[in-house]
């Protein structure tokens, strides 16, 4: 095994670097790739079409369980900070921690975890939003591709973290169109990894000023 400490590149300086990436085996191997195909949110508005929506709360508690790549608490808690931004959480009252962690500070951890809560848009139907009177922000949906690092290498090592938020952390957006491929194989570095790319909620820069919390 090698302890990797990686840091951000220029494109994620506003992430924090995830520490003491540890992995195991070396590239190679290849497996099928599977397509996930999700649709939910508002159908039929275009991407960059404007979409009414509300600012939700949710909840999360997640525990990363992989075998090829290893993260302390606090690397995990970076990554799903960073994706959970990629995916629209509301970035000034993210909150994210590390919990039920055995390791030393800094060291891999055979089961991290992290809990906390975040804010996240939901698409509201123009004609409910005309009616309700309920307050509402100005959003569009756009695409985005969640990626940790852009080194195939690096990304590889990601694969099983990446599936992981397919299956556990996607399902708490208002999310269409989701496109997801794994080639992940436990113990080993297979290139490409996983990949993937879904439509997500963007709040408009004229919706900023409306941005407050829900009651």
């Amino acid at each position: 095994m090698e302890y990797l400490t990686r840091r951000p590149s220029a494109r994620r300086a506003r992430a924090v670097a995830l520490s003491f990436l540890v992995t195991a085996a070396a590239a190679g191997g290849a497996a099928g790739a599977a397509d996930v195909a999700g649709t939910a949110g508002t159908a039929g508005t275009a991407v960059g079409a404007p979409q009414p929506a509300k600012w939700v709360q949710r909840t999360i508690r997640f525990t990363y369980m992989g075998m090829t790549t290893h993260y302390s608490c606090e690397g995990l808690r970076d990554a799903v900070q960073l994706i959970l931004i990629e995916l629209g959480a509301r970035r000034q009252d993210l909150s994210v921690h590390p919990y039920g962690c055995t390791a030393l500070l800094g060291g891999p951890d055979p089961f991290p975890a992290v809990a906390g809560t975040f804010y996240v848009l939901q698409s509201v139907p123009q004609q409910q939003a005309e009616s309700s009177g309920a307050p509402t922000v100005a959003a569009h949906w756009q695409t985005v591709q969640v990626r940790l690092d852009q080194s195939p290498v690096d990304e590889a090592g990601q694969c099983e973290l990446l599936e992981q938020v397919q299956q556990r952390i996607l399902p708490l957006f208002d999310t269409r169109n989701v496109r997801f491929q794994s080639n992940c194989i436990p113990h080993q570095l297979t290139i490409p990894g996983a990949a993937l790319a879904v439509d997500v909620l963007e709040l408009d820069q004229r919706g900023a000023s409306q941005a407050a919390r829900p009651d």
